[in-house]
């Protein structure tokens, strides 16, 4: 039978629900029997000692909040009853730190297929990249995008076009009432293998996996800190070994400049060997510009289509790891889970990447202590320490980081949530810490400072190089990204069943027993490997979610 409860670290004092518990339930625990006074629903915790105003609670070995209220053996923790705490952290607080790397043995000398690029990178994906300067240009990004995806065969089915189409005839002829009684469309009965990306006509070119387009609101009219930030965001995607070539629109007069862009991809990758076309409008009429656009795009693609998938070794993958949509569930099931096959994948020379440096606050000091290089934990500290005191100057802690939803399936403090969420990077020592736009070079787990808004922070992640993004989730989030292919992974069956349009792989098992956290990433591990193959695609993939939101170096959570 499932188990009904867990208690994740042996330090702690609260056990986490794992089914809905009723109140006056009777669960007996490592030979402790507790009496609930109220119900405890699936994924909230209850304490298992009595707790006064002040008192310390623990979780996941760390500290994560103190109570408001007393709080009695049994009873849930809530809003109401606790308050976000963490403990302090500093390099002088560093203790040593030694790591075991997991047996990897069985995935030495194994390949995927990719597209290598001349910096010695490998993509998982061959994307030609349009992009705004400005978003003065969003308007003609947009014209090319319906030219291209049409023609060229990566449009979206027309599913509601010709549901509006079936409207529209009925309007016309008189039958608005007809309209109104009308049952809801039926889902395809083959919702669950739909894919969505099947093209509408032929692709002629078969090595190219989608021409991507990125609007942005941004280039002008801000600071020229925003027109910087955004300059190297836009070159850290063209880098982006999934990227062969780019397209590039600019108005003119705007800040960021044609020049700039091109220098900073040189500076960011001086080994970078792409086509790059930029096109200026003010230099001539937009038909002019966009007729030029057309035809010497075309020939980009025609020239990137020549590149094949060659075997590349594991090594060559750069991960990010990202939660969304958060539950209780998230950092026992799905985030441990994508943190042993970063060790894997750290285990084997590749690359991984932990950001939402929000979502880090409680384990600044473990991660500091995983920090071998004395200066980058120094890093650490200093953009966590600026970036918490960003955000406190405009009254939006840290601890205001849980969202509505993330609280009512048990994620009370953000320090509860930051403690689940660092589960993401595994054990493995942080071989690096960037800044927002840094590229990823060094083997091993990487720290990269981004918000925790999840499209802030898969954006951020691509811009830095991964090639591959896996995001847990247990209320389901859609979001995809441009130019790099987005894993959802449902922390609960329930979700994986209820979204399977947007859930491409279940972490579930784990809670309900039937596969261990190092089972359930063992086959992430397969899946990753065929999905940077080619051999399948995302779930946002096939849906077109191609999310893109630069990070302005404001407050955002």
């Amino acid at each position: 039978m499932p188990a009904r409860v867990l208690k994740v670290h042996p330090a702690d004092n609260v056990i986490v629900a794992l089914r809905d518990l009723p109140a006056g339930e009777q669960i007996t625990f490592d030979s402790q029997t507790y009496t609930l006074p109220h119900p405890v629903g699936a994924k909230h915790k209850f304490v298992t000692e009595e707790r006064q105003p002040g008192d310390p609670i623990t979780m996941y070995g760390v500290l994560v909040g103190k109570a408001t209220q007393p709080i009695h053996t049994g009873e849930p923790i809530t809003t109401f009853n606790l308050k976000h705490d963490a403990d302090r952290y500093g390099l002088d607080r560093k203790q040593g730190y030694s790591w075991q790397p997991p047996d990897v043995s069985r995935w030495q000398g194994r390949t995927f297929m990719g597209y290598h690029r001349a910096d010695g990178r490998v993509g998982t994906r061959n994307y030609w990249l349009v992009i705004p300067l400005v978003f003065c240009e969003n308007r003609n990004i947009l014209i090319l995008k319906d030219a291209f995806e049409r023609e060229l065969g990566y449009a979206q089915p027309e599913i509601y076009r010709e549901q509006v189409r079936e409207l529209l005839h009925l309007y016309q002829a008189g039958e608005l009432d007809k309209v109104k009684k009308m049952q809801p469309f039926v889902e395809p009965s083959q919702l669950h293998t739909l894919n969505y990306n099947q093209p509408v006509v032929e692709r002629p070119f078969a090595n190219v996996d989608g021409i991507k387009f990125i609007t942005h609101e941004m280039g002008c009219g801000g600071t020229r800190q925003d027109s910087a930030a955004l300059c190297s965001l836009l070159a850290g995607f063209i880098n982006n070994p999934n990227v062969a070539g780019a397209t590039v629109l600019s108005l003119g007069c705007q800040h960021l400049q044609g020049n700039m862009l091109e220098k900073e991809i040189r500076r960011q990758n001086p080994k970078v060997d792409k086509p790059l076309l930029i096109y200026e409008q003010q230099a001539g009429t937009e038909f002019a510009m966009l007729s030029q656009a057309v035809k010497e795009t075309f020939l980009g693609l025609v020239q990137v289509n020549k590149q094949e998938r060659q075997p590349a070794p594991l090594s060559q993958l750069t991960v990010g790891l990202k939660c969304g949509g958060s539950d209780g569930f998230s950092g026992i099931s799905a985030n441990p889970a994508i943190g042993h096959l970063s060790d894997l994948i750290v285990g084997l020379g590749g690359k991984t990447v932990l950001a939402e440096f929000p979502e880090l606050n409680g384990v600044e000091q473990e991660l500091i202590n995983r920090t071998r290089d004395e200066a980058k934990a120094q890093k650490f500290i200093d953009l966590m320490q600026t970036y918490s005191a960003q955000a406190e100057a405009v009254g939006s802690g840290f601890d205001m980081n849980p969202s509505p939803g993330n609280i009512k399936d048990g994620l009370i403090t953000d320090a509860i949530k930051s403690a689940g969420a660092a589960k993401k990077g595994g054990t493995a020592p942080v071989a690096d810490v960037l800044d927002y736009t840094e590229p990823v070079q060094t083997p091993g787990l990487n720290l990269l400072c981004t918000p925790g808004n999840d499209v802030e922070a898969t954006t951020g992640m691509a811009g830095s190089g991964a090639n591959v993004i896996l995001f847990t989730t247990g209320l389901g989030t859609p979001t995809g990204n441009p130019v790099c292919p987005v894993v959802k992974i449902s922390t609960n069956t329930a979700l994986k069943n209820r979204m399977p349009d947007v859930i491409d792989f279940d972490s579930g098992p784990i809670i309900d027993g039937q596969q261990s956290i190092d089972e359930n990433a063992e086959a992430l591990l397969e899946y990753v490997i065929q999905l940077a193959s080619g051999d399948v695609t995302t779930k946002a993939e096939q849906l077109g979610q191609d999310d893109f939101i630069p990070w302005k170096r404001g407050v955002s959570l």
